[in-house]
């Protein structure tokens, strides 16, 4: 993968660690946080796809 494909930083600076260590702004966790700038792209894309699901299950909780 090259520098131009390289997978972008979910971050949105709204950087605030819930109780289960989960941030609210990216929804990775403080460990994906920290290992995000040494992760392959398909670890990248690993962390992506678990932040994205935590998301939709925080979704689903504030609609309900």
């Amino acid at each position: 993968m090259s520098v131009e494909q390289e997978l972008a930083s979910p971050c949105i600076s709204v950087c605030l660690l819930n109780e289960d260590d989960i941030c609210l702004g990216c929804y990775r966790s403080a460990a994906e946080i920290t290992d995000w700038f040494m992760a392959d792209p398909a670890e990248k894309q690993d962390i992506l796809s678990r932040a994205r699901d935590r998301r939709l299950a925080d979704d689903k909780v504030w609609l309900s």
